[in-house]
């Protein structure tokens, strides 16, 4: 089976989206199967049009000229198109799997009609919904609608659905979709990266000054990742347990703000905001966290999308505190593999964090039963199983599965695999 998978960007960019690219190519390529991946203009510049990283194997589009919305997406949509045709031409696929955002799956499906290719769309995020979050759109917006209508039309055309939440599939059904059309491929990690977590960095420990009641996050500083109701948190915290410290480590378009805030809290001698680090050098700094905290705020994106990064922290057998949201609530069950907060409350995830510090002994209790609860639900290497009759669905409706592979490059005229769309 080859499976050429459509994608927003790809390794050796870092972010949750290639991580969760990276993970169920890796993970497919274990079944045997033969898989590939065409990256969109919002890559950026690449070095040249395919590229090999970590042993997968990327094709790139050619950026258009810039223009302004809609046409600027209308142009990426053709870019992104054309790059596919030229990796069907190259990789010869079975199926076409693509990626939110609806970019991806509007331009899939030119080509998927044209040379009769089945065509699965996966939804990580709904776009306009992504936007709020990140402080891009806002909801009820001429853009939000416009974007909501686009995903719900390309939902309804192309050939299978997957999301990787409960949340967004009763989003999907409440919109008209048929929930035998949807599978639900959850977020999950390759348990193969995560053994025995590092030692403390006692170095760096000092270097920062930090302690051994260290609340931490690492990653994007967006709005709706609530960081500055964390930071207004810390002064009743430090109130009840004086050791406490707080370490930020990323970046973001809330990093200014969240640095001043810092600068001007009451308890800023007990707030560590070091910005963004070199990958390779964030193992370092969470080896000092004890507690990876995740105050999401509430929101249309909070409450349907699950995020990656808890799953990562439950992996390495790392405690996880979390707001209440329901993007949190499909990961995370309150006292036994993690602790549940009020959202958008500093009193509560002041309160949370300083029961969860005077309770140390539980603490090797609940790593175990995150690290579980991660080894059995959430794991890779049984999780892309999920994919596989929908997969053989797909091509036992298209008819037989293609034997491209067995064969060389000629052109869509006379291929017999190149068949009149449906």
């Amino acid at each position: 089976m080859r499976i050429l998978h459509v994608l927003d960007h790809s390794l050796p960019l870092h972010s949750g989206y290639t991580f969760r690219t990276r993970a169920i190519l890796k993970a497919q390529q274990a079944l045997g199967w033969d898989v590939a991946g065409v990256t969109g203009p919002r890559h950026g510049t690449a070095d040249a049009s395919h590229e090999c990283f970590d042993g997968l194997d990327f094709h790139r589009s050619i950026a258009p000229a810039s223009a302004p919305t809609p046409i600027g997406e209308w142009r990426e949509i053709g870019a992104l198109a054309a790059g596919i045709e030229r990796a069907i031409d190259r990789f010869r696929p079975d199926i076409l799997h693509a990626h939110s955002p609806v970019l991806n799956a509007l331009a899939a499906l030119r080509v998927a009609r044209r040379h009769g290719l089945p065509l699965l769309y996966e939804i990580r995020a709904f776009w306009e919904d992504a936007a709020v979050g990140n402080g891009t759109g806002r909801e009820g917006s001429a853009r939000y609608r416009l974007t909501r209508a686009a995903e719900s039309w390309a939902v309804r055309r192309v050939d299978a659905v997957a999301v990787i939440c409960e949340g967004l599939r009763g989003d999907l059904i409440a919109r008209g979709v048929a929930p035998e059309r949807i599978m639900v491929s959850p977020n999950g990690v390759d348990m193969d990266l995560f053994g025995d977590p590092p030692p403390r960095d006692a170095a760096l420990a000092a270097e920062l000054g930090l302690g051994t009641s260290v609340i931490g996050y690492v990653g994007s500083f967006y709005e709706y990742e609530g960081l500055d109701d964390l930071v207004a948190a810390m002064p009743a915290l430090v109130a009840a347990q004086p050791d406490a410290q707080l370490l930020l480590v990323g970046g973001g378009p809330m990093a200014a703000a969240l640095a001043a805030q810092a600068a001007a809290s009451p308890v800023a001698d007990h707030i560590r905001f070091v910005g963004r680090v070199p990958h390779h050098e964030v193992e370092r700094y969470y080896s000092l966290i004890d507690i990876l905290a995740y105050p999401r705020k509430h929101m249309r994106l909070t409450d349907l999308v699950t995020p990656l990064k808890p799953l990562e922290a439950m992996a390495q057998r790392r405690l996880v505190a979390a707001s209440d949201v329901g993007g949190h609530r499909e990961l995370i069950e309150d006292g036994v593999t993690g602790t549940l907060f009020a959202p958008d409350s500093p009193p509560a995830i002041a309160a949370a964090l300083a029961r969860m510090l005077a309770d140390r002994a539980g603490w090797d209790a609940r790593r175990a039963a995150a690290r579980a609860f991660v080894e059995r639900e959430r794991n890779w290497s049984s999780n892309v199983s999920r994919y596989r009759p929908v997969y053989q669905r797909l091509l036992s409706a298209d008819g037989m599965e293609r034997t491209w592979s067995r064969s060389p490059p000629v052109s869509p005229a006379t291929s017999p695999s190149h068949r009149s769309p449906r």
